[in-house]
């Protein structure tokens, strides 16, 4: 069987998951590195063992002859390295979010289609054992009509700073960086329906004052520095999105919050309420009424299972197969045109006081 020959456009922590995860499939040749940094460059390509490293992305795509690429770089660079690479005739995956801005977004997926090419979407909790065990309830009518969810990625103390918290690299805080992993999930596993609308509203309340603890809960980024890094992001926000059939999804996130239900402490809050059932994807009960009686149910088949690595590891597998064997991708450009909207439309809320429609 051939072998997928990958280049890797990004060397920084999700450079390094993705990388593991392309090791173990057979099916892969990492065929080339690139980043922008020559230091953490080859630093990267030497742990890797990887000959063809490059700090210029067009210069690796005149140079090296390639089937797919990965993008994993800041956001701002995200368009313009997927375009460059779609032009090149490569499939692609693209990590989250999909750009800076839904024009981007749509540039992005016209390209693809243009070219004909893959352009997929690293939304990764769609991978996860969660989130199949809970599309297999939603198939077999366990929740029968979802009409709202909660979609909650909350932080204590854990703004990764860097580049997360500098705008014009980033896009934004949390509601780009995190509150889009449980926005996407559950729009996901309600069947995808069209946003009309969102109210959100963000506050930055905490960066400055939370620079001073002592402790920092989460990851940070190599040399991150939260007294001298730029911080322009919101700290926390929240919103609520309204779909075309009638649905509504609360979102809540933050990377700065006194509050106790940090991620860190198992605090996600995806959770999906139907008219036959409820599902809490994150302590996988489901509750319902049987006999007259409230009932709530423990799901057992997630003991002992890490979210991050699992899906991770199936979300590179089916990015390989949809290349190799033209497997129809489950997270495709179109979703991430969709969320971009949604993403784009609660800043500007945010920044109007005002609701948003989106077309």
């Amino acid at each position: 069987m051939k072998k997928l020959r990958v280049a890797l456009i990004g060397t920084g922590n999700i450079g390094e998951t993705h990388i593991t995860r392309y090791e173990a499939n057979p099916n892969v040749e990492i065929a080339a590195v690139c980043d922008i940094d020559a230091e953490k460059l080859n630093k990267f390509a030497d742990k890797h063992n990887i000959e063809a490293r490059f700090t210029s992305v067009d210069e690796m795509l005149a140079s090296v002859e390639l089937d797919a690429a990965d993008v994993c770089v800041w956001n701002c660079s995200h368009a313009e390295c997927t375009i460059a690479a779609l032009n090149a005739g490569l499939n692609v995956l693209c990590e989250k979010p999909m750009a800076m801005t839904a024009a981007e977004a749509q540039e992005m997926k016209d390209t693809a289609d243009k070219n004909g090419k893959l352009l997929m979407l690293g939304f990764v909790t769609r991978f996860s054992n969660q989130s199949r065990i809970a599309k297999d309830f939603i198939d077999n009518g366990y929740l029968g009509n979802i009409y709202y969810t909660k979609a909650t990625y909350v932080r204590r103390h854990g703004n990764p700073g860097g580049w997360f918290s500098d705008k014009s690299r980033s896009g934004g805080g949390p509601i780009i960086d995190i509150g889009v992993h449980p926005l996407d999930l559950t729009r996901y596993l309600m069947g995808n329906p069209k946003p009309v609308s969102v109210y959100c509203v963000a506050a930055n309340e905490l960066h400055e004052d939370r620079a001073n603890l002592k402790t920092h809960v989460g990851w940070a980024p190599e040399g991150a520095d939260p007294k001298k890094d730029v911080c322009d992001v919101e700290s926390s926000a929240v919103g609520i999105i309204r779909y075309e059939n009638g649905a509504s999804t609360l979102l809540e996130c933050s990377y700065s919050l006194h509050d106790g239900r940090s991620t860190q402490d198992g605090g996600n809050g995806r959770i999906l309420y139907g008219t036959k059932g409820g599902l809490n994807l994150d302590t996988m009960m489901y509750y319902t009424d049987v006999n007259g009686f409230m009932v709530n149910s423990e799901i057992k088949d997630v003991d002992n299972y890490n979210e991050a690595k699992e899906g991770f590891r199936a979300e590179i597998d089916h990015f390989v197969d949809c290349c190799l064997n033209g497997t129809k991708c489950i997270s495709p450009a179109e979703d991430g045109v969709v969320i971009m909207k949604i993403l784009e439309g609660l800043y500007e809320s945010a920044r109007t006081g005002k609701s948003v429609d989106i077309i």
